[in-house]
């Protein structure tokens, strides 16, 4: 007799959907109260009784944007419900709907429309990773700490998370290389002061110093992706000879008429700075305690 029964299907970067379809039921979900409904039901849930997604990997909310959701269920209601897991008899966990979730308390519902699926810790962070990217545009350093997670927490491989988020490896791998960048560029990037492009660039540069220095330019001087890059390019090719010019705009022809004028009157190198507001320093290099002597000398100290 042939087996009719419906063969499960491998959920691997399928998204959310897929992942929410193979979800095991588990016995409690069997068990559930009268008046709520089976797995893969609509149901009315009090809001009191739904917590937040632990593993949300979006931190910050547009307050705005969230204002006018609330508005909006106010006069149509929810048109899409959320989804939720359960976790007791009366306990539900949000999977996916977290802006519809705050905007039905900005609205003041007391029960909302939701989906009753079955999910473990693993689902619920690769389902909410999943949905936010899909549909929420987070920001990059949201992206790359959220795949970090899914590679630590759910025990994934690299090759395997791109198939996961339906992401080429070699784009997972430029999200999770931002992660090597100093807290200043990351949040940065997380509040929009630099692109995704910026970041990808400055990457390359190994030199934390450098890399602020650089950063500071993009702000003051509101630079391209392709300027940046061709800083570093500089810098890589001659790193030490470069790191100067990488962190200070060129110098005037007066300034570098200063410049020169003071490198022979000391004998060495001396490097003039100054910045967009002409405010800078002159640095007077020296190669040994003699030398240095020599310049003392010069100073008459």
């Amino acid at each position: 007799m042939a087996d009719n029964k419906p063969k499960r299907r491998n959920a691997l970067g399928r998204g959310l959907g897929a992942l929410l379809d193979d979800a095991p039921a588990s016995p409690q979900e069997e068990k559930l109260p009268t008046e709520v409904k089976p797995v893969n039901s609509i149901n009315e849930i009090d809001l009191l009784d739904i917590e937040a997604n632990p593993f949300q990997p979006r931190t910050q909310f547009d307050e705005e944007a969230l204002a006018e959701l609330a508005e909006s269920i106010r006069v149509q209601g929810i048109i899409q419900p959320i989804t939720v897991r359960r976790l007791s008899e009366r306990k539900f966990q949000l999977i996916s709907g977290e802006r519809r979730y705050h905007a039905s308390k900005l609205a003041g519902l007391l029960r909302v429309p939701a989906y009753v699926r079955t999910a473990n810790d693993q689902q619920m962070l690769e389902m909410a990773l999943i949905e936010n990217i899909q549909r929420e545009n987070l920001n990059a350093i949201e992206i790359a700490l959220s795949y970090q997670r899914l590679l630590s927490e759910c025990k994934l491989r690299q090759e395997d998370l791109g198939d996961r988020v339906g992401k080429k490896r070699s784009t997972v791998t430029n999200y999770l290389r931002l992660l090597k960048l100093p807290p200043d560029l990351q949040a940065g990037i997380r509040d929009g002061k630099i692109s995704m492009g910026h970041a990808r660039a400055l990457v390359n540069i190994e030199n934390i110093e450098v890399q602020l220095d650089i950063y500071k330019r993009i702000l003051k001087e509101d630079l391209s992706v392709r300027k940046v890059e061709e800083l570093v390019k500089k810098y890589k090719e001659d790193p030490e000879d470069k790191k100067e010019s990488i962190a200070n705009p060129p110098l005037s022809h007066e300034l570098k008429q200063v410049q020169e004028k003071l490198s022979s009157h000391f004998g060495s190198r001396i490097i003039l700075q100054n910045d967009k507001n002409n405010k800078g320093a002159i640095r007077i290099p020296y190669l040994s305690h003699e030398d240095l002597n020599r310049i003392l000398e010069i100073l008459n100290i």
